[in-house]
């Protein structure tokens, strides 16, 4: 395993093993009929993953998403096993660096559709909404401004990049061209309905999900939610006392480094500056504040 000078894991090494591939943030590994997935402490930001990570990010991400998979059970999911002692002997070495990081989870067939759904007008799509009066194709009222609460949410799926490019916005009719009319309805109704359940919860929290995206999969021939789900890294998370419209509210998620990175010398390709450490430890203290204020529990 190979850490950076803060302790944050950025390169999982498993011996005999195939070598994983190797996602912004993941490292996933082939074994048999099911994959393990290892959250590194990585961090990426306009596409490009930084050179050094933020210690406990992926402890932050698995547990997260682990809360969300057992509060939203009535979603079929992935997940298997997140305790390194069921995991396959050949992993009994690294149990300590794969305890609170990793998953070992069913093998899908990923849908090639990023299921993005948004509750507020922020990022790309409010210089959508400025450019065009929509978003990925979906009409809007006039009148929005930035952060505006949009009413209902709407779902702007996305074409999942291959390693290397930038996902696409797409409309739903190419949703459909892609996956085909009943699974594009599967996808757009499990979205909506994912998002308005942890939302609503969230605000119970004091938190808003302003947007959030989702990955399905599909194994024998069912539908399931694959990935991550709703953490900082795949969601706007806005505490709700510091929320107003017409500004670009604070945030506990990587929008405290993207904020960062807009303030340099920096054309936003590789190679990514380092991130010093007081933008380390204060973005290690917004994810962890994240998790902690949603579930109730310590990291």
């Amino acid at each position: 395993m190979k850490y950076d000078q803060h302790g944050a894991l950025i390169r999982s090494e498993i011996a005999g093993l195939p070598e994983p591939r190797r996602g912004k943030v993941r490292d996933i590994y082939e074994l048999d009929d099911t994959l393990l997935l290892v959250a590194t402490d990585r961090i990426s930001a306009f596409d490009c993953v930084m050179p050094n990570g933020i210690p406990d990010k992926g402890k932050v991400l698995t547990a997260l998403s682990r809360f969300w998979f057992e509060m939203l059970d009535w979603m079929p999911n992935h997940l298997i096993s997140m305790d390194p002692e069921a995991y396959p002997e050949t992993l009994a070495p690294y149990r300590d660096d794969l305890r609170g990081r990793s998953m070992l989870v069913r093998r899908t067939e990923p849908l090639p559709v990023e299921c993005v759904c948004r509750g507020y007008l922020i990022g790309s799509g409010w210089k959508d909404y400025q450019r065009t009066g929509s978003v990925c194709g979906i009409p809007l009222a006039a009148g929005y401004k930035l952060a505006g609460k949009i009413e209902p949410p709407i779902f702007t799926p996305a074409y999942k990049a291959q390693q290397g490019e930038h996902d696409e916005n797409i409309t739903y009719d190419r949703v459909v061209e892609l996956v085909g009319a009943d699974t594009a309805v599967t996808l757009r109704d499990n979205t909506l309905k994912l998002y308005s359940a942890g939302a609503d919860y969230a605000r119970s929290k004091g938190i808003i999900i302003a947007d959030t995206k989702f990955e399905f999969g599909v194994r024998d021939d069912e539908i399931i939610l694959i990935d991550e789900v709703l953490t900082p890294d795949s969601s706007r998370f806005w505490p709700a006392d510091d929320y107003r419209t017409g500004i670009s509210p604070p945030s506990l998620d990587k929008q405290f480094v993207r904020d960062y990175l807009e303030t340099q010398d920096w054309d936003k390709s590789p190679p990514a500056p380092e991130l010093p450490e007081e933008i380390v430890v204060n973005t290690r203290k917004k994810y962890i504040e994240a998790y902690e204020r949603l579930s109730g529990k310590s990291l």
